[in-house]
């Protein structure tokens, strides 16, 4: 009936809450394996548990149908050298692609990736997802494949090394081709929903709206097996306890540790809202041990409404697009590759430094954009009405302008990168690599937790939390299948119930918003651009003082906002966790986004080695790890799956 501001004028109150409130209420159920998280990999954790005969729960803070970062769709399935056009094989591709990211990659992940990942994408189409374009859309675009219908992503078609290409710096400069086809453009706004089916489909306990508070130790000892988790329900305020003999983490990652308001901030994030640091947060809890806490990265911070990076040309969706400057000159930026250092190549290293300059020379002028008008007619048309239709803010500005008359085969769209998306030091994504240390069967360090998606260490896109949950659910059933339940303490459970429905027992006081800016202002100042010992031990001083004086005053009057509440716990919990860890790294490291004052220079030794932290009786505890800890990933992969016989075949 419009805007809320038109209601209340035409009503003049409020609505009541439209639920029945049940605050101190409580619900125990009781699975062989539970899921928390329903994103992409928490649902396909919970679907391919349910096919190894587990009976299964899966928990969600939002409705399951839409809900995390892959919800509302994606465009492209990456790293999936198992389809018919890859031209190398999957374990290659593994360390090819590992090596790539770096000495802190996540080498199991990846492996499992590589090798289950086009088994999943056919499971998703069995399952009635479409990742062919079965019905003659895109005949004649660059990467079609008419045998197959599948659609090869030119994203990664060009040699990565055109910087060492004569004439990189030109504009129109096209780097020579690399083909390998290891990744393949999908309809990925089809799939959340087909999820979702399939889990009740499976006989998955779906509980939609409830957001996962704690994990439950055996007899409550911190470190002992995981026998379960509890909620609380985001509508109702109900406590939700369900023991299980495995659990599996797919709660995501990090948070918006140092951005609250992110619409008016112009925060460029391609993640869940619903992200608040509670995986990590619920495992260090529990005594698990984490890894790579310590990394953050600047994020893209428009001046005004956010126009997030999607604005016209050169990365991901906007494939093929060519940028150029007001008078269509074509900007020395290939349009078709990963840029050394990152694929935002418009905003950092040579490339970024090259179009800087030819602005304050006057070689280009401003604005810049995305050239549709000036690529061929097959590959506008893949372009706007496949890639940018399947992502989730794109997929609206399609809508958008093209009720608004928009011609993808005459017009151009600005392209804002250089005039206000450039990264601020001091709003930082949390610790984006960061998470739960995990072996060959993405198990944590305590027995019965799994973890799956990017809640593991050194996360990669969408199709690696699609393969790694589907891998964890099969790990998590059979787990279960060979081991009793646990005893719960319900001394742990009253604890936990007790902190979790604090802020429904005060009138006022504090709201959440508050809690959440004050904890995003200590990150700005303390842990932003400049960063050392002092600097944390002030940011921990300052959130100290936020527990003690502020948290014992925050109040929520309706169960979403005790969501809300709870969410700002956890990042508080998670924003010391990344703090502890930042001091323990004493260097500056460009590879673990490590930049200190007090210790500008690196460490060779020290960054031979992957931090692990976690908590022993209220006290953090370090370790180091080797990096490449996992050995032969073929070999590893393959002695931990002998069973395994590919995509799953529904029984007649």
């Amino acid at each position: 009936m419009g805007t809320w501001h038109d209601y209340l004028n035409e009503t003049g109150t409020p609505p009541e809450w439209p639920y029945p409130i049940k605050f101190g209420e409580e619900t125990e159920m009781e699975a062989d394996v539970l899921v928390l998280g329903g994103g992409i990999a928490g649902c396909w954790a919970a679907i391919t548990a349910a096919r190894h005969g587990a009976k299964v729960v899966l928990m969600e803070k939002g409705d399951v149908k839409r809900s995390g970062s892959g919800g509302p769709g994606c465009d492209h399935w990456c790293n999936v050298p198992g389809n018919p056009l890859s031209r190398m094989a999957p374990d290659d591709w593994a360390i090819q692609e590992m090596e790539a990211l770096g000495d802190f990659s996540n080498g199991i992940g990846i492996q499992i990736q590589c090798r289950e990942d086009f088994d999943t994408l056919l499971e998703m189409e069995q399952m009635g997802g479409k990742i062919r374009d079965t019905d003659d859309e895109f005949v004649g675009a660059e990467g079609r494949d008419d045998k197959t219908k599948f659609m090869v992503s030119p994203r990664y078609t060009r040699h990565a090394g055109y910087l060492a290409q004569p004439g990189w710096d030109q504009p129109g400069f096209n780097p020579p081709e690399n083909r390998y086809n290891m990744t393949l453009r999908i309809w990925g706004s089809t799939f959340k929903p087909i999820l979702k089916k399939e889990c009740l489909k499976q006989g998955v306990k779906v509980l939609d709206r409830v957001m996962a508070t704690s994990l439950l130790n055996e007899d409550g000892v911190q470190g002992k097996r995981v026998v379960g988790a509890t909620g609380i329900n985001a509508r109702t305020g109900e406590f939700i306890i369900v023991k299980a003999k495995a659990t599996v983490m797919a709660t995501a990652g990090s948070g918006s540790l140092w951005m609250m308001d992110m619409e008016h901030g112009g925060y460029s994030s391609m993640f869940s809202r619903n992200e608040s640091g509670d995986s990590s947060t619920m495992a260090f809890r529990a005594g698990a041990k984490l890894t790579m806490m310590e990394g953050s990265n600047p994020y893209r911070i428009a001046t005004g409404l956010k126009h997030k990076w999607y604005t016209g040309g050169s990365d991901a969706s906007y494939e093929n697009v060519p940028l150029v400057d007001a008078n269509n000159k074509v900007l020395p930026v290939p349009t078709q590759s990963w840029a050394d250092g990152g694929a935002m190549f418009t905003y950092a290293g040579p490339m970024k430094d090259r179009v800087q300059e030819g602005i304050e020379s006057g070689e280009f002028e401003l604005p810049f954009y995305g050239d549709f008008a000036g690529m061929k007619k097959e590959e506008s048309n893949a372009t706007w009405n496949l890639m940018l239709n399947e992502e989730s803010t794109t997929k609206i500005m399609v809508k958008t302008m093209t009720e608004g008359g928009f011609d993808p085969t005459k017009d151009q769209i600005m392209d804002y990168s250089f005039q206000e998306l450039q990264p601020n030091e001091n709003f930082r994504d949390a610790a984006r690599g960061g998470g739960i240390l995990v072996d060959w069967d993405l198990k944590s360090s305590l027995d019965g937790l799994y973890a799956a998606g990017t809640a593991t260490f050194s996360p990669e896109d969408h199709s690696y939390a699609a393969a790694t949950g589907r891998y964890a659910g099969r790990k998590a059933a059979a787990y279960a299948k060979g081991t009793g339940a646990g005893k719960v303490s319900r001394e742990q459970i009253d604890q936990e119930k007790e902190r979790v429905l604090a802020p429904t027992k005060r009138t006022g006081g504090i709201e959440w918003k508050e809690l959440h800016n004050g904890l995003s202002r200590v990150m700005q100042y303390y842990v932003g651009a400049y960063r050392s010992e002092k600097l944390y031990d002030l940011a921990l001083e300052e959130i100290k003082r936020i527990e003690e004086n502020a948290v014992p005053q925050l109040y929520a009057l309706d169960p979403h906002k005790l969501m809300r509440s709870l969410e700002d716990l956890s990042m508080i919990e998670h924003a010391k966790i990344i703090i502890q860890a930042m001091k323990e790294r004493r260097l500056t490291s460009a590879k673990l986004g490590v930049k200190r004052l007090d210790y500008p220079n690196g460490d060779p030794e020290e960054e031979k080695n992957y931090l692990l932290l976690r908590q022993e009786n209220g006290e953090t505890k370090f370790e180091r790890l080797p990096i490449r800890f996992w050995g032969n990933m073929k070999e590893q992969y393959e002695a931990h799956n002998q069973d395994y016989t590919g995509v799953w075949k529904p029984e007649n």
